[in-house]
């Protein structure tokens, strides 16, 4: 296929999960629900990709199935906290935040591998918590609300980055052939129970009465967002997977502003660039690592942001 073909897969992808926030605000259930509605609907086209591309379901090893299950409950409550989390801050904080396992990742490389980072790797290490600074300071300055919606989607980003851990562990198993799409049909099976059982407990309401925002919400982020990552990525080196991240909050922010009236300042701005920059960074410092041996997040699953 064609370069600026991939390119544009890959940039179509990143944007449709960056609209992603914003139809979970505009569902009518919990966002929880939201987030549960999200992954079992789009699991038949899960299905059909898997099978299409000759990808086993079964005959998988007990020990990878357990890391993917604990993986995938991770997943479920990453996508739980981050649902929550949209609702009560700004989108693209909301998005950058929710992508922080990037950053997670490549500091638990350094404890695996019992390692001090490198100069570039510090970089990355103060730009994220430089503009992690900045952007909570700016959201307590808006209210407490808002502040605290941030920490949820920092939450999110921890779980997500447990969640690729598992998934590493899985994948490096003797006998787990487990192809990306075969892998997320297993993460959706598991993770579904997790996020209905999670929205029953909060007392969310689970069927929406207007179907439109979640089937846009299943379309954008699970099946164009996803199926075009895990399409397009493996040809791209991580400086334009990283770069092309960035197109995440941007979307976001655009979101934010034209239709919730959510408006940023400089410093916001600028919170933004030392994050951005920090996730784009980690990527490339990922890779490092993976290419000269030491732990790193499987190649599929690591350039798939949510």
């Amino acid at each position: 296929m064609a370069g600026w073909a991939l390119l544009a897969a890959l940039l179509i992808g990143n944007v449709a999960l960056a609209l992603g926030p914003w139809f979970v605000r505009l569902t009518d259930t919990g966002p929880v629900s939201a987030g549960f509605w999200r992954l079992f609907l789009a699991l038949p086209f899960l299905l059909i990709l898997a099978r299409a591309n000759a990808q086993p379901l079964g005959g998988i090893p007990r020990r990878t199935m357990v890391l993917v299950a604990i993986g995938s409950a991770a997943f479920a409550l990453d996508l739980a906290s981050w649902h929550i989390g949209i609702g009560m801050t700004r989108l693209g904080n909301a998005t950058l935040f929710g992508n922080a396992g990037s950053v997670l990742l490549m500091i638990w490389g350094f404890i695996i591998a019992r390692s001090l980072p490198k100069r570039g790797e510090w970089l990355s290490i103060v730009c994220a918590l430089s503009g992690a600074a900045i952007l909570l300071g700016r959201s307590l300055e808006i209210s407490t609300s808002s502040f605290i919606g941030d920490l949820f989607c920092l939450t999110a980003g921890v779980l997500y980055a447990v969640y690729l851990v598992n998934l590493q562990g899985a994948r490096q198993i003797k006998g787990a052939e487990l192809g990306a799409w075969s892998l997320l049909v297993w993460v959706s099976i598991f993770a579904c129970p997790v996020l209905l059982g999670v929205a029953l407990a909060l007392g969310e309401p689970i069927w929406p009465t207007d179907w439109t925002p979640v089937l846009i919400l299943v379309v954008t982020s699970q099946i164009i967002g996803q199926g075009l990552l895990v399409f397009a990525l493996k040809h791209f080196p991580p400086l334009v997977i990283g770069l092309a991240l960035l197109t995440q909050p941007v979307t976001a922010s655009l979101a934010g502003f034209f239709v919730f009236e959510e408006r940023l300042g400089a410093v916001d701005f600028l919170g933004m660039a030392l994050v951005g920059s920090a996730l784009v960074l980690a990527r490339i410092a990922t890779a490092s690592a993976n290419t000269n041996g030491k732990p790193s997040t499987p190649p599929e699953a690591d350039a798939i942001p949510k």
